[in-house]
């Protein structure tokens, strides 16, 4: 099952995000800032961010940027969600990692198939992550 967080300091917008995902088959968590959502990157270890930019403590850019330079957590998938529609912050959000974003307010039928297909993604990274590593294994034993 996949796992989503949530990450956003606005009450109204996580649970909006938690209504239009409560059809899809995964876990979610919330987080409420820049620091929380690391931290809850490290506990809940998510398939999918769904990462607002405009939060305290930690920006989405910062949090962004800190989760893609860290080996551990670089294959986490990260959907800027953004008020935010200026092209110098479009630049800025794919600069520091982004894999996709979403203009506020969100489209629930847009955020369901990015959704999807993000997760779609991170599935065949990991399965190709794991075919890696077993030929790896497979050339060491030999």
């Amino acid at each position: 099952m996949h796992r989503i967080l949530i990450a956003d300091d606005n009450d109204a917008n996580r649970e909006l995000l938690e209504a239009y995902l409560v059809n899809v088959d995964c876990e979610i968590e919330t987080s409420i800032d820049g620091q929380d959502t690391l931290d809850k990157v490290a506990s809940f270890n998510p398939d999918l961010v769904l990462l607002d930019v405009m939060m305290p403590r930690l920006s989405g850019f910062e949090v962004c940027e800190k989760l893609k330079g860290n080996p551990e957590t670089s294959r986490v998938m990260i959907l800027m969600v953004t008020a935010l529609n200026e092209l110098g912050d479009i630049e800025r959000a794919v600069s520091a990692g982004t894999d996709d974003f979403l203009s506020k307010p969100v489209n629930q039928v847009e955020l369901l198939k990015r959704g999807e297909n993000m997760l779609k993604l991170k599935g065949t990274a990991d399965e190709l992550e794991r075919l890696r590593q077993y030929i790896q294994d497979m050339e060491e034993s030999n």
